[in-house]
């Protein structure tokens, strides 16, 4: 069984950790993360092994970058390839839950929790996360870092850019894009194209004032 390390002790983090443990996926050595009051404690049992720059002390160990949040994902990602660690050191975690047929692809880094539906020629970019219940549609094309909380659907076609956060229940039209960090609200739905760096909201979605999110938080 390969030895994995996650990346951040987050929320995202303990429910990977169960997921892997109760599926065989990996062995889980412990997590790493830059929060000082983290070092020496356990989360559900796995210890925190100490910040994130000691990703280079476990090299026989794979990675998974357990911030829910896209960007701090990328800066993360970015941060330790400076230290020279580049993506063959990222393991993948899909919960055996996920319909996950032939002709799909799935790119290192990228967590898939459970329920989880990839109908046909998907393509999920690299450090991608969905949460519970999202569902890809034929030929959907997905970039790295992009972010879907419980119960997204996307339809056929739809393109998602780098670093998008689409919120929970959130649904996409079929034929349509989501730009590279652009931000969908909870429950909205997208009929048309979503600029770059825009954040919409409702049904059927519109833009709102930018300063209501962050990176696809409310604040």
């Amino acid at each position: 069984m390969s030895e994995l390390i996650l990346v951040s002790a987050s929320g995202l983090a303990r429910e990977v950790l169960a997921m892997v443990r109760s599926s065989g996926q990996y062995d889980v050595v412990g997590l790493l993360d830059d929060d000082r009051e983290m070092a020496g404690i356990t989360v559900d049992g796995a210890p925190v092994l100490g910040s994130i720059d000691d990703a280079v002390n476990y090299t026989h160990a794979f990675l998974l970058v357990c911030m829910a949040a896209s960007r701090e994902r990328e800066a993360v990602v970015s941060h330790l390839a400076s230290l020279g660690i580049g993506e063959s050191r990222y393991g993948t975690a899909v919960d055996p839950s996920v319909q996950y047929p032939e002709g799909c692809r799935v790119g290192r880094g990228t967590i898939l929790l459970r329920n989880v539906t990839l109908t046909a020629a998907v393509t999920l970019g690299s450090h991608v996360v969905a949460m519970p219940s999202a569902t890809f549609s034929y030929d959907v094309d997905v970039s790295d870092f992009a972010t879907f909380a419980a119960g997204v659907s996307l339809g056929g076609g739809v393109r998602i850019g780098k670093g998008a956060y689409l919120g929970l229940n959130s649904s996409v039209r079929e034929r349509t894009s989501v730009g590279d960090y652009a931000t969908i609200g909870v429950g909205a739905g997208v009929l048309s194209n979503v600029p770059d760096g825009e954040t919409w909201v409702g049904v059927p979605a519109h833009e709102i004032d930018h300063g209501m999110y962050s990176y696809g938080r409310i604040r």
